[in-house]
């Protein structure tokens, strides 16, 4: 289990380390590009059930970390997948990954 930290409080979300690493590449290339998201999500029975909405702008903290060491290959269809959600009037969320492909930008993506 992988944590994403918000905000300069330390709040951390929880999540596995593959959702974990395609949800960065997700946030960081939408980031980049100037946009702020709302990141939605559902909450663990541990850590008190429901959903919850997180705001995430350019100048948000945010902090990504890992239990593995080893970065996962990466579908890139999944996370052009979870990019779309941005749109929607829920926000960003992390949808069920399709079916992995070992094209080449996938590939790439797990080099860079």
């Amino acid at each position: 289990m992988g944590y994403l930290y918000y905000g300069n409080n330390g709040y951390a979300v929880e999540l596995d380390d593959r959702p974990l690493s395609h949800l960065k590449i997700a946030l960081l290339t939408m980031l980049r590009a100037g946009q702020s998201v709302a990141f939605t999500f559902t909450r663990s029975a541990s850590a008190g059930s429901g959903r919850e909405t997180l705001w995430i702008t350019p100048s948000t903290d945010i902090r990504f970390r890992f239990a593995g060491s080893r970065p996962p290959i990466i579908n890139a269809q999944w996370v052009r997948d979870i990019i779309a959600t941005a749109s929607a009037p829920t926000g960003l969320r992390l949808v069920r990954e399709p079916a992995a492909e070992a094209t080449a930008e996938s590939l790439a993506l797990a080099a860079g």
